[in-house]
């Protein structure tokens, strides 16, 4: 069983709350996680708690996904071993927070306009956490019947290049590098499989990223080949995951613990956080 390392939670725009996470973790035997939430640290103290309260055995580590833009790209961020009480990141986060929420109310105001009978409040009660994203927008215009899927409600109004469309606050992929670093933890180029411009992956080498996301489910045997190769060429980490945001999520690439590291490459992890912390 793999050490999935990308997983996310209610904090951000997953199904299941960190301790339910925790729990199917356990009881399907993965020997260790890591909460990875899109911009938001709201979810670790939860999991923290309900692993001491439990007296789960399971490893885990509090992290984080950050959404950047580069060019025609976006680049996510993972950030491992995230130091997220009192952190220097939390400042920022509150500034996307603040973003995601106004970015919310405009494409809205936009589905408004253009005859569908959506209520904000109501994509507040949806996302139950402190950040709004689009496919708690989606589910409110599933629930009015304006469309059947979150997959639908972003071909027909809110992806990219569509009516409801509404730009998102421009991140940086610099600045998350440096956020996770000032919070204390490791940065990894999350699935760049996925990443249009692939010539980006040596610009972030280049930025400092300290690994590859390698294994994927939507990566290809061949992509694993090569961004395995990749990493063991430039002395960077191998990290995966499965990319989980809760059973039948459209952003779910798999089930819980699909894709992860085995023993030997969360080692290297573990080791390579040690001697940074020296």
């Amino acid at each position: 069983m793999y050490y999935d390392l990308h997983i996310h939670s209610t904090a951000s725009d997953g199904t299941m709350s960190p301790g339910r996470i925790l729990q199917i973790a356990a009881d399907i035997g993965l020997p260790g996680i890591a909460l990875t939430d899109h911009d938001t640290l709201a979810g670790l103290a939860p999991a923290e708690e309900y692993l001491a309260d439990q007296g789960l055995t399971i490893q885990f580590i509090p992290g984080i996904e950050l959404n950047t833009d580069s060019g025609e790209s976006e680049l996510h961020i993972l950030g491992y071993f995230i130091q997220h009480r009192n952190s220097p990141i939390q400042q920022h986060l509150e500034k996307i927070k603040a973003a995601r929420y106004d970015r919310a109310v405009k494409m809205v105001e936009r589905l408004r306009s253009m005859g569908l009978n959506i209520n904000f409040d109501r994509v507040q009660a949806v996302a139950r956490g402190d950040l709004i994203g689009r496919p708690h927008v989606a589910q409110a215009l599933i629930e009015k019947g304006y469309v059947f899927s979150i997959k639908e409600a972003f071909q027909k109004y809110i992806g990219r290049g569509r009516p409801g469309y509404v730009p998102r606050y421009k991140f940086a992929p610099e600045e998350a590098i440096e956020l996770v670093h000032r919070a204390g933890g490791i940065s990894i180029l999350a699935h760049p499989g996925l990443i249009k411009e692939q010539e980006k992956i040596q610009e972030m080498m280049e930025m400092g990223i300290e690994g590859l996301e390698v294994y994927y489910p939507e990566h290809t045997e061949k992509q694993v080949q090569h961004y395995y190769q990749l990493a063991r060429e430039h002395n960077l980490l191998i990290t995966g995951g499965s990319d989980f945001h809760g059973t039948g999520h459209m952003e779910s690439r798999g089930r819980l613990g699909c894709a992860g590291l085995n023993q030997e490459l969360f080692d290297e992890l573990i080791t390579f956080r040690n001697d940074h912390n020296k």
